[in-house]
């Protein structure tokens, strides 16, 4: 069975999530390896940023996701007008800043 727009749209909140508490915690990040005490990382700051861009081209291909006939199950992101698309759409956002940032 196919997903739905809401399914894959909160299965992509995930990558928001990362991407924001890099975007907070920098290496302190505990997705990047460190903790709320201390910059344990041993991950380079390209690194970080390399998988701050994955999280980014994931998010960007989800928000292009529509069918592509009427036969085609792919759930239509593009033209849903769910919140959690603005979520991703902001997800996006913070990411690239973070990336021209670091």
């Amino acid at each position: 069975m196919a997903q739905t727009v809401a399914e894959v749209l909160t299965a992509a909140e995930d990558s928001v999530t990362v991407i924001n508490d890099i975007n907070t915690n920098g290496k302190k990040s505990t997705y990047v390896g460190g903790s709320a005490e201390a910059d344990t990382t041993t991950m380079t700051q390209a690194e970080i940023n390399e998988m701050v861009q994955r999280n980014v081209d994931h998010l960007e291909t989800i928000l292009l996701y529509e069918p592509v006939d009427a036969a085609d199950d792919t759930p239509n992101v593009v033209g849903s007008s769910s919140s959690k698309k603005t979520t991703c759409s902001g997800g996006v956002t913070t990411g690239k800043a973070y990336i021209s940032a670091n």
